[in-house]
């Protein structure tokens, strides 16, 4: 196969939203035997060996990190030189104190405070809604919990020993190690590089699934990430050379060719995403037509189990020009569209208005269908022939493209069990 066939493979073959479902290894994983260990999780942490010690990337969620110490003190219990976090994420950054120990430095990139503040100040709103998405039942804290009893679970909120700005140079050991700073899920990313081994390990840097179109805003709740500074980061990544690319989902990319041609293949479609949004854009076209019909073309094709092309050029749209899409004086005030849809379908009665869902759900127009079902609910409540319309609709997204990604397809069926239950009680 040439570079282009080993790519599209590697999309096909590599997994998509699956892989979010959190694995836990039962041992350390050797991804390079006597150098480098992984254990999974909700993000992998992993373990670099130096001469008589280790250095910790990432240690989990705080209720993980009893499961990664015991796997990684199997293999080789310390001692732990320093801890370094490829971003601030509460995936990464949660288990840090219980693997901190006396003579461990925790190094991180210089933004790391401002990363974890953000997360901080809009935690009532990811605590809400993180049952659409993630195990909020505890199932696997509870295991972990059982089988490391005694052992602290809780959610660190480390302040690093060191930071740097845009690169750290450490000899650690015996080990050389290259820290550069990154922007990729976050402003406070890091690459760890070591240049001995030509091994490059970046965690999430460019999403948890790779090579996927990058998530350019999560709809669980979280800050715009813009373009360019993500593009500088692939080509920074592409320069080093790497032989092996540890990813925080599945298994390493091997080969310096395979690994350079993947880059390539997701800045390209980031560009092209990037530039005909921008064409769009000055050329007057709505935000909505652009969402439909920007597309990548198939060389240029990425998996989207993360973010999707759509949302991205959205958030495109809006990081560069703004939320007012200049076409009505409505867009100025507070949303009034489903007071006014309520409107409609009191003066034309519930059962008009439903009729006309189901003939747009019927003819493929789901969206519609959802639509006119929300103005109805207003007026009339969750009948249950409406609720019956409501799950079927979300139920046709889900079946028609909606189950690729992880955030679509948690939302969608999320709608599902919902509208269901409301037929059930009606």
């Amino acid at each position: 196969m040439n570079i282009d066939e080993q790519i599209d493979h590697l999309i096909d073959t590599r997994g998509g939203r699956e892989l979010l479902t959190p694995t836990y290894d039962t041992e350390a994983y050797p991804l390079i035997d006597g150098l480098l260990y992984r254990s999974g999780g909700t993000t992998a942490a992993y373990m670099v060996l130096t001469d008589s010690g280790r250095i910790i990337v990432n240690a989990g969620m705080g209720y993980e990190a009893p499961h990664h110490k015991r796997l990684f003190d199997a293999v080789r219990p310390g001692p732990t030189h320093h801890i370094i976090t490829t971003q601030a994420h509460v995936d990464h950054v949660g288990g840090v104190d219980l693997f901190k120990e006396e003579g461990t430095t925790y190094i991180a990139q210089a933004n790391n405070q401002a990363c974890q503040a953000d997360d901080r100040r809009i935690r009532g709103i990811r605590m809400r809604t993180a049952g659409i998405w993630f195990d909020t039942l505890g199932t696997d804290a509870r295991r972990i919990a059982r089988e490391n009893p005694g052992v602290s679970m809780a959610q660190s909120e480390p302040v690093p020993d060191i930071t740097f700005e845009d690169r750290l140079d450490l000899t650690v050991d015996g080990l050389r190690l290259e820290l550069y700073s990154a922007v990729g899920e976050t402003v406070d990313c890091c690459i760890v590089w070591l240049p001995d081994h030509k091994v490059a390990i970046i965690s999430n840097l460019l999403g948890p699934l790779f090579p996927h179109f990058p998530n350019l805003n999560t709809i669980r709740g979280d800050k715009y990430r813009f373009v360019e500074p993500q593009l500088a980061t692939n080509r920074t990544l592409k320069a080093l050379g790497a032989e092996v690319l540890v990813t925080g989902r599945a298994e390493p990319i091997v080969g310096a060719a395979l690994i350079a041609g993947t880059l390539d293949r997701l800045h390209g479609a980031v560009t092209y995403v990037h530039d005909k949004t921008l064409e769009g854009i000055n050329a007057g076209t709505d935000i909505w037509t652009l969402m439909r019909e920007i597309q990548i073309p198939s060389e240029l094709r990425v998996g989207q189990g993360y973010g999707k092309v759509a949302w991205g050029v959205r958030t495109l749209w809006e990081a560069y020009v703004g939320w007012f899409k200049v076409r009505s004086t409505t867009e100025l005030y507070p949303d009034s569209s489903g007071a006014a849809l309520a409107e409609l379908v009191e003066l034309t009665g519930s059962d008009a208005a439903l009729t006309r869902a189901t003939a747009a759900l019927t003819r493929g127009d789901a969206v519609m269908a959802i639509r006119l079902g929300e103005a109805i609910a207003e007026v009339d409540g969750a009948t249950t022939e409406l609720a019956t319309l409501m799950a079927d609709a979300h139920r046709f997204l889900l079946e028609h493209g909606g189950d690729e990604s992880f955030w679509e397809n948690g939302w969608l069926r999320t709608q599902i069990a919902h509208w269901e239950s409301e037929a059930g009680a009606s």
